[in-house]
């Protein structure tokens, strides 16, 4: 999915225009920061780290090829930041999302007025069968949707306070992680987690995507984009903890919420030639990071102005008949402004 062209003009919605924060950090993992404060580890746990197998050859292109990467230890979150936490940051610190943010006028001069409003991406299902061509048939840019207002102004998450937080894009994701003192984990770093220690399985829990018939994540159950039964007894996000962790004790690490990391987004995610530790052992790289941020450019190189994450996991918009992605080795690129209803964040420590 290319969230630009949906918000780009001509297509029925207002553009997103909001400035990239210069204030904002957005190169990965830090460890040697002196400024970063000591992290409250409570609500996380260790992963201790090692090798594994890296992506798969089984599902999507961008998923290969598959190779060892080897990852040191490092503390995460055992379910993605919920909106509670997230709403204990904006009070303690007054920021504004993205989503939030008023765009000036004197930096658009050729967008019409009317186009220069805040807002982010809603989910707007249809009431019948569509074809899967486009995107845009349950895609809409809502003005005034935000993390308060996740599906657009008539929201709220009052009763939420449990559930992720969405509508949150990769820069908003980092501020919050360096008030936290934590940090974006990696993609690699993501992906081992997510395994938790059950390597080249297909899914967090095994192979079997619903074992003796028992939904095991918060997925669509029906055909996309249309027609949800709400099995797993969601129709939309969940709060976290709702479905049984993986081995190293993580929640939600397949569906409810796709999740920022902090690689840049390529076609594939081979480690040849990127920004990479050398391995203490014969070709398996240590610590991989799968690209880095360019300077004007998008994380294909293509020049675009805009820079594309990685993000992991799916959501609960993921469907057997149209985005099976709520594996481990699933992935898709973002860019780093975009504010979605599906979309949240975890963070690490050391």
């Amino acid at each position: 999915m290319t969230i630009e062209e949906l918000r780009a003009p001509g297509v029925g919605r207002p553009p997103l225009l909001t400035p990239r924060p210069a204030a904002v950090r957005c190169d990965g993992p830090d460890r040697e920061d002196p400024d970063r404060k000591d992290p409250d580890r409570k609500d996380m746990v260790w992963i201790a780290g090692g090798t594994f197998w890296l992506g798969s050859e089984d599902f999507y292109f961008e998923e290969r090829p598959v190779h060892q990467v080897r990852v040191d230890g490092f503390w995460m979150d055992t379910h993605p930041v919920t909106v509670a936490e997230f709403r204990r940051f904006v009070n303690e610190t007054g920021y504004v999302t993205v989503a939030e943010r008023v765009p000036a006028a004197a930096d658009y001069p050729d967008v019409p007025p009317e186009n220069l409003v805040p807002g982010s991406l809603v989910f707007t299902p249809p009431d019948h069968r569509v074809p899967l061509d486009d995107y845009r048939r349950w895609w809409s840019y809502v003005p005034h949707a935000d993390w308060r207002h996740p599906e657009g102004p008539g929201s709220n998450v009052g009763e939420r306070n449990r559930h992720p937080v969405t509508q949150v894009s990769y820069l908003d994701a980092v501020a919050y992680a360096q008030w936290a003192g934590k940090q974006i984990a990696t993609e690699a770093q993501w992906e081992f987690a997510a395994r938790g220690g059950l390597d080249r399985k297909a899914y967090v829990w095994g192979d079997e995507f619903e074992p003796r018939g028992r939904p095991m994540a918060n997925v669509w159950h029906g055909e996309f984009p249309w027609q949800n039964t709400g099995r797993d007894g969601y129709e939309r996000t969940s709060p976290v903890g709702k479905f049984r962790p993986n081995g190293y004790g993580l929640y939600d690490m397949a569906g409810n919420v796709w999740e920022w990391t902090s690689d840049v987004y390529t076609a594939d995610h081979s480690v040849s030639g990127k920004n990479i530790t050398p391995a203490s052992s014969c070709c398996v790289p240590t610590n991989p990071r799968i690209g880095v941020a360019p300077q004007g450019g998008d994380g294909d190189g293509e020049g675009q102005g805009f820079v594309r994450r990685v993000i992991k996991g799916g959501s609960h918009l993921c469907a057997p008949n149209y985005c099976r992605r709520y594996r481990p080795a699933a992935r898709q690129g973002e860019t780093e402004e975009a504010a979605t209803g599906h979309l949240g964040f975890r963070c690490i420590a050391y």
